[in-house]
Formats: structure tokens, C-alpha cells, sequence
């Protein structure tokens, strides 16, 4: 059986250089593109399980790749598409908010996030994902079998909450919408997701301001990141 192919679109060398470090125990086939003309060249000839891209880039920029694979979804396939970029201020975060991106990875992020973010994304390893050490050392005294059975209340518990965030928002109910921003704040940092922490962090923020111009955008970018955890 091959191998998952993980296609990284990133101009920056030293960036590439990261990335095929951090992921080089995982069994997968890492293919790196300097540019978005021949992520999409390789997309054509060879599908890929996971394409991660940055945003800025010279000639073509990685908005046009996430545009090119909204409008040809043959060319991602059934591949998630994950913008791994510095650039992620909340006008990007709302202007990538579409289907075919399944996750915002900021820039500098650590191993232990990039990691987790690709062994999710290909599903590797066990059904119950293990915590970085460094997790179960501050939340779980190094307990592996207490984060599991954290993290498994929380899957349980996720779906409840999207559809709690789903009314409060058809509902324009600020108060409510903060109540679960800050309980999910807590769990995903408990459950070492950073990008998923700060996620609810800011919805909390603009929830307690009654901004709905942020917060709706912000909830449906945590949401889909809750959908998507298993």
C-alpha cells in the first residue's frame, strides 16, 4: 500500500526544510512545491491525501490555489487543505472561511502542533490521538489514559456544543455564545490544541463585546474545527 502523499506548497526553503523534519517519522510521502503553478502541475498527475500551502507567495499567491481548488474540485480530491501561514489576521480567517479549507495553522507554530495537525488530517496512529508530553505533564500528570478519557467526554460532548453555538448564533444570543466560547477555551487547551484555544479565545472577546461582525466568522471557523476532531 503507498503511502499518504502530503503536498507542501512553501516558497520558503528554511520553512520546507521545518516541515520535512518535523513530519520525517511519519509514514507518509512528503512532496514540496516552491510555487503554486506546480502544486497544481502535481495535483494533476499525482492525488494527494493532504495539501498544506502558505498565503504569500510570489507570481501566484496561495489564495489563488485555495480559489483554483474551489473551482476544480477534482484537482484536491478528497485531500484536506490546511493554509499554513503567518498572515492569519481575522479578515483572512473570514475571507478562507470556505468549505474545501479544513483547517488555519498559524505561523510560527510548534512541532508538537504541526504534528498533531497532520496526524489528524491522515488519521495515523491509534484512534485516540496521544497528548504531547508536554500536555500530559501540565494537565494530566502525565496520566496518558486520563487525557484519553478526557478527550473522549469532550468528542461526546462536541456535538452538543455546536449545536448550542449554531443557536446562539441564529438567535444573536452574545451572552450564551461567550459562556461556550470560555468552556471550550479551557477544554481544547486541556486537549493541547492551540489553534483551537485561541480560536475560542477570540470568540469569547468579541462575544462579551457583542461584535457579530467577528463573532460569527470566529464560530464558524471553531466549529468546523470541532467537527472535524475524532
Amino acid at each position: 500500500m503507498s503511502l499518504p502523499r502530503v503536498l507542501l506548497v512553501e516558497d520558503n526553503l528554511p520553512v520546507q526544510h521545518f516541515v520535512r523534519a518535523a513530519l520525517e517519522d511519519l509514514p507518509i510521502e512528503l512532496h514540496c512545491c516552491s510555487s503554486v503553478d506546480a502544486a497544481l502541475a502535481s495535483l494533476a498527475e499525482h492525488a494527494a491525501a493532504l495539501i498544506l500551502t502558505d498565503l504569500m507567495m510570489p507570481v501566484r499567491t496561495g489564495f489563488e490555489l485555495v480559489q483554483v481548488l474551489g473551482e476544480q474540485p477534482a484537482l484536491q480530491g478528497q485531500a484536506k487543505l490546511v493554509i499554513f501561514s503567518a498572515g492569519l489576521n481575522e479578515a483572512v480567517r473570514a475571507r478562507l472561511q470556505q468549505p474545501h479549507v479544513w483547517r488555519l495553522l498559524s505561523k510560527p507554530c510548534s512541532l508538537a502542533d504541526l504534528l498533531a495537525c497532520v496526524q489528524e488530517a491522515l488519521a495515523l496512529g491509534q484512534a485516540t490521538p496521544g497528548a504531547a508530553p508536554q500536555v500530559l505533564a501540565q494537565h494530566f500528570q502525565g496520566d496518558q489514559a486520563l487525557y484519553t478519557a478526557f478527550r473522549q467526554s469532550c468528542l461526546k460532548q462536541f456535538p452538543a456544543d455546536l449545536a448550542c453555538g449554531d443557536l446562539a448564533c441564529v438567535r444573536a444570543d452574545a451572552g450564551a455564545l461567550q459562556l461556550l466560547a470560555h468552556s471550550l477555551k479551557s477544554a481544547l487547551q486541556m486537549l493541547g490544541d492551540t489553534a483551537g484555544h485561541d480560536l475560542a479565545k477570540q470568540l469569547e472577546q468579541a462575544a462579551a463585546q457583542g461584535d457579530w461582525t467577528k463573532a460569527a466568522p470566529l464560530w464558524q471557523q471553531l466549529r468546523q474545527v470541532l467537527a472535524q476532531m475524532r
